[in-house]
């Protein structure tokens, strides 16, 4: 096929609402980083951020130019990679801040358990489109949770509760999608749930502790937000005070005390979204909003455009995916979600995310290309038969 006639149904209004983040984090990310003086230049994340962004919009075109339906007959072929990939972090990876989640390739740090994400939308995907609607529901529930408990459990001991926590998210609205009834979830959850608090308080009892104390404290801080202030909730609180002093203009870039000072940690990752609160105040968080509404928007419309049941659902995966991610850093980062770690889509700096993140937008593009062409020769046979 011609490439004209690629480039002619690409979703380019979801391709400049994703520019704009991925630019828009950049400065942002320059403003919280520039003036660390451990840093070897002004510029260093930014560098690094650039590199990834550009190895994740050559790997998105690559995926979105591929006809996404061939996934479909390699479903297990990505799972059995998912699980190597992630298993492969408690052979040979590197540990930090407590956690063993990357693999050292070098140049740069690998996070499986981003790319984990998009291979279990793929996965998921196939196997729920193979599904007949309204047979063995049950059973298909328990099989999608089946297929995704596996990861989740290895991402979580690196441990990675973040990370674990999306690929359930994820789950659950894929399952939704399918049409799977709320009543079996509600079951589901009740046994799940009873399972969970039963294990955690046996566990600690013979000396297994499936939490880290810091998740522990994180928990706590957010059931008690006073509680702590000086250690697991002087994070929180120092967000708190970047967001509220940012009021409707903010104080400017590069000019954010909490940030600049260094009273707000890891202000470029996890609390990236506190500092583009407190520089550039609610009109910044607006513009941020607004573009992520923009991918919002375009993702459900390319949801509901796809010429099959496997292309929905893969692309009600991503923005399942981008969505849960958006809202949980924001919420973390004003107190009203537990501090998971979960970075802030193509704004927080973190090479594996951005990746991922672009790679999802090419499924996205894919799934949008061939929709949009099965729609054009579906006017073109109704137009010879009138």
């Amino acid at each position: 096929m011609e490439l004209r006639t690629y480039l002619r149904h690409f979703d380019y209004a979801l391709l400049a609402a994703v520019a704009g983040l991925v630019i828009y984090g950049m400065v942002i990310i320059y403003s919280a980083t520039h003036a660390d003086p451990d840093l070897p230049s002004s510029f260093y994340y930014v560098k690094l951020q650039t590199v990834a962004a550009a190895l994740g919009a050559l790997l998105m075109a690559v995926i979105a130019f591929t006809d996404y339906r061939g996934l479909r007959r390699y479903r297990t072929h990505i799972y059995v990679s998912v699980l190597a990939i992630v298993m492969l972090v408690y052979i040979v990876g590197s540990a930090a801040q407590g956690s063993q989640r990357w693999i050292n390739l070098g140049v740069f740090n690998l996070q499986p358990s981003e790319m984990a994400k998009i291979g279990m939308v793929v996965v998921l995907a196939a196997y729920l489109a193979e599904r007949p609607r309204g047979e063995m529901e049950i059973r298909t529930t328990l099989t999608t949770l089946g297929y995704v408990s596996l990861p989740a459990v290895l991402v979580f001991m690196e441990p990675d509760f973040g990370s674990a926590l999306v690929l359930v998210a994820v789950t659950i609205s894929m399952l939704f999608l399918y049409g799977i009834r709320w009543t079996h979830f509600v079951v589901l959850a009740a046994a799940v749930s009873g399972s969970l608090f039963l294990v955690l308080r046996a566990l600690p009892a013979v000396g297994v502790h499936l939490l880290k104390q810091y998740q522990i404290d994180r928990l706590l801080v957010f059931l008690h937000p006073d509680h702590d202030p000086g250690g697991a909730g002087y994070n929180l609180i120092q967000s708190k005070i970047a967001i509220g002093s940012g009021t409707m203009t903010g104080k400017g870039l590069y000019q954010g005390t909490q940030a600049q000072l260094n009273f707000l940690p890891e202000h470029h990752t996890d609390f990236i979204f506190s500092v583009l609160g407190e520089e550039l105040g609610f009109i910044g968080a607006a513009i941020l909003f607004a573009l992520f509404m923009i991918v919002v928007w375009r993702g459900i419309r390319i949801m509901l455009i796809a010429d099959n049941m496997f292309g929905s659902l893969i692309a009600g995966g991503v923005l399942s995916m981008l969505l849960f991610q958006f809202f949980v850093n924001i919420g973390m980062t004003i107190g009203i979600m537990p501090i998971t770690g979960i970075t802030l889509p193509f704004i927080s700096y973190g090479g594996s995310s951005m990746v991922s993140n672009l790679l999802a937008i090419g499924l996205l593009e894919s799934i949008h290309v061939r929709g949009k062409m099965m729609g054009d020769r579906r006017y073109r046979r109704a137009q010879v038969t009138i």
